[in-house]
């Protein structure tokens, strides 16, 4: 694969509309409706909400600042992902492409075991609250084979729709059904933190770094784990979909990337403060997976009524599908991009973007082999072999984006100061260690 720089890319300028080149406002028509919400609400799954919850059943409000630490993070990543791709002209993908062909032989292995097990874990994620959920809603609960419904039927049917509502790729339905799920997210997740009568001066007390004995690698989890992974570099793809393409968009983006992450910001904090309200002042345990909200919604019918339950357990549904979704949709078009140059199609070639055959593949590879693992059980060595590459996958991206948004490919105007540079710099140590620790534990479920 060829990976030369292209002699253009430092000379992308947009000299036909000097306005923009100084940051000028963008057009007038435009919503804070956009990929930020996307790739923020993607971001946070069924998994990221119970790691903040389970930091606060065990450490309080002392890990608070690390979540608002994650979002500031992921304001940068993403932000930087996306002036690439507004700034260049091109995708994610081809910026890695000019870095070397090692970027190629990672990202190819990555995508293709990583969608085989994500696939299953985001099925199952969507079903654990559908199985909870059904029994629980008046005049479904008595019917008897509903309720006898079984675990992998719900999983099949979450991959299946997520399948069909992200086949053909239309981007704005995809929008608008992601920002009613956020919506949902909003008034359960909220509104459960809402209710457990969170005490001020304790979170005021938890914005002051601190690391409780024991905390560490909660604190780095919270910190640099939770608001997605590979997702974070679908962004510039959605960009592209909204019709956000060139600089004149960067405030644009800059305020839509922000305002999603602030919001994702709230989630997170707001399943803290459940955990360390309802959990942690009790002395109540939960899981560490993804039942763990189940518990959580048992705990909150036995302290708030069924009716509590049931609504958070919606937002749970929420918040696990609308992840389905946005990789259905997001990552189809990350492999569509490198499979398309795998076999030399030109960028902007159809079967390089959404809706072609190399994005439909993906999709399908997402739904039916995952499907297996659901069967028997998720086998130790595709797990392994996933914590492994998934470990490697952050520090990668925080990497490339700092040569990256650093090098002649760029636009001046468009590139890093100093204070990015630190930030990036800073980040990529942080998703190192926390990756270290990551691969030390995958070998280590092998003994």
């Amino acid at each position: 694969m060829d990976s030369r720089p292209e002699p253009d890319d430092a000379a992308r300028t947009t000299s036909s509309e000097p306005a923009d080149v100084q940051g000028a406002a963008a057009p007038a028509k435009w919503t804070l409706i956009g990929p930020g919400l996307l790739v923020a609400a993607t971001g946070i799954g069924a998994g990221d909400l119970v790691a903040t919850l389970v930091a606060g059943s065990r450490f309080g409000y002392a890990l608070l600042w690390a979540a608002v630490v994650g979002v500031v993070i992921k304001i940068f990543l993403v932000e930087g992902a996306g002036r690439w791709t507004l700034a260049t002209g091109h995708s994610i993908f081809e910026g890695w492409r000019r870095l070397g062909r090692w970027t190629s032989w990672y990202f190819g292995p990555y995508i293709v075991i990583w969608g085989f097990v994500y696939g299953a874990t985001a099925m199952s994620a969507s079903a654990l609250p559908l199985v909870a959920l059904v029994p629980k809603i008046p005049v479904l609960g008595d019917i008897g084979a509903v309720t006898q419904i079984p675990f992998i039927a719900y999983a099949v049917l979450t991959g299946l729709l997520g399948a069909a509502v992200v086949w053909l790729g239309r981007y704005r339905r995809l929008e608008l059904i992601i920002a009613v799920l956020v919506g949902v997210m909003f008034v359960t997740v909220v509104g459960a933190a809402a209710v457990t009568v969170p005490n001020l001066g304790q979170i005021a007390a938890g914005l002051i770094p601190r690391i409780p004995d024991g905390g560490l690698i909660y604190a780095l989890s919270i910190a640099g784990g939770v608001g997605g992974t590979i997702t974070l570099a679908a962004y510039g793809y959605w960009l592209s979909a909204k019709g956000w393409s060139t600089p004149r968009w960067m405030r644009v983006m800059r305020l839509d990337n922000s305002v999603a992450y602030v919001i994702s910001g709230i989630f997170v904090i707001s399943m803290l403060i459940v955990g360390a309200e309802l959990l942690y002042s009790a002395g109540i345990a939960v899981e560490d997976g993804d039942q763990g909200l189940v518990e959580l919604a048992d705990v909150l019918a036995s302290r708030y009524g069924e009716a509590m339950s049931i609504v958070f357990l919606i937002g749970f549904w929420a918040s696990a599908f609308s992840s389905v979704l946005g990789v259905w949709n997001g990552v189809s078009i990350m492999f569509a991009d490198f499979f398309g140059a795998v076999r030399k199609l030109p960028e902007g070639h159809h079967d390089r973007g959404v809706g072609g055959r190399y994005y439909r593949f993906y999709v399908l590879w997402l739904t039916f082999p995952p499907m297996l693992l659901l069967l028997l059980g998720k086998p130790i060595q595709v797990i392994v072999a996933y914590g492994v590459l998934g470990s490697l996958f952050m520090p990668f991206l925080a990497l490339t984006l700092l040569f990256l948004l650093n090098s002649r490919h760029v636009p001046r105007q468009w590139r890093n100061g100093w204070v990015l540079n630190l930030v990036l710099g800073i980040v990529a140590l942080l998703f190192i260690v926390l990756g270290v620790n990551q691969l030390i534990g995958a070998l280590t479920s092998l003994g």
